[in-house]
């Protein structure tokens, strides 16, 4: 029996949720929203970014700049995502500057991305 690489769970389970919330926001955008633009724009931030946090998650790198990456890609869309959301039904705004500030926590995240590329190690040595 081969022993599993090593997985993000946090970043595997957050491209789950981001996943799902694109799911749903596509179809509200069809059939419930107000204005359908803007939970177009919530589900695709959300469906780019939960295959990015899968493939973080599932890499099987124990890297520091990639963990942060993942955490905020993850936090970024969810702000975003969340405000964006509930714009579109009414409910007001998450926080003052939270579009805004998801979107630069999800710059911030590629950025990290970018980096871990100059970072990296190389493969842990329990893999």
């Amino acid at each position: 029996m081969s022993e599993q690489p090593y997985k993000d769970r946090a970043a595997v389970f957050g491209a789950g949720i981001l996943g799902i919330g694109g799911v749903a926001a596509a179809a509200a955008s069809a059939h419930a929203a107000s204005d359908p633009r803007l939970l177009g724009a919530v589900a695709l931030v959300c469906l780019a970014h939960a295959p990015a946090l899968l493939a973080l998650g599932l890499s099987g790198r124990r890297d520091v700049m990639l963990r942060l990456a993942a955490l905020l890609l993850f936090a970024g869309a969810a702000v975003f995502s969340a405000d964006i959301a509930l714009r579109a039904f009414g409910h007001g705004r998450l926080f003052a500057m939270a579009a805004p500030s998801g979107g630069i926590a999800m710059m911030a995240g590629w950025l990290a991305v970018a980096v871990a590329a100059f970072t990296a190690r190389g493969p842990s040595p329990d893999r």
